[in-house]
C-alpha cells in the first residue's frame, strides 16, 4: 500500500485555506449583527456556530478544489496525448 504524505508547504497551504474559511464565516457573523442590529455579545456567544460554518466553508472549498485538479489533469493529460 502506497503511503499518503503531507509536506510542510501542504500543510501551510491547507491551514491557510482552514484560515481564511473561519475568518470569512467569523466576517459573516459581524455583517449578520449590524444588518439585524442584534447586540454585540453575540459576536462570542455564537463563535461555535461561526467555527462549524467555517469547517462547512473549508470542505467546500475541498471539494472545489479537488474538482478543479482533476479538471486540469484530465486536460492536462488529452494535451499529452496530442503530441
Amino acid at each position: 500500500m502506497k503511503d499518503i504524505v503531507f509536506t510542510a508547504k501542504q500543510q501551510r497551504c491547507e491551514i491557510a485555506w482552514l484560515s481564511v474559511c473561519i475568518v470569512a464565516s467569523f466576517i459573516l457573523n459581524v455583517i449578520a449583527i449590524i444588518i439585524y442590529r442584534t447586540e454585540w455579545k453575540e459576536l462570542w456567544t455564537q463563535i461555535v456556530w461561526v467555527l462549524f460554518i467555517g469547517m462547512i466553508l473549508y470542505g467546500l472549498s475541498v471539494v472545489v478544489r479537488l474538482i478543479a485538479f482533476g479538471i486540469m489533469r484530465l486536460f492536462g493529460k488529452q494535451s499529452n496525448r496530442r503530441r
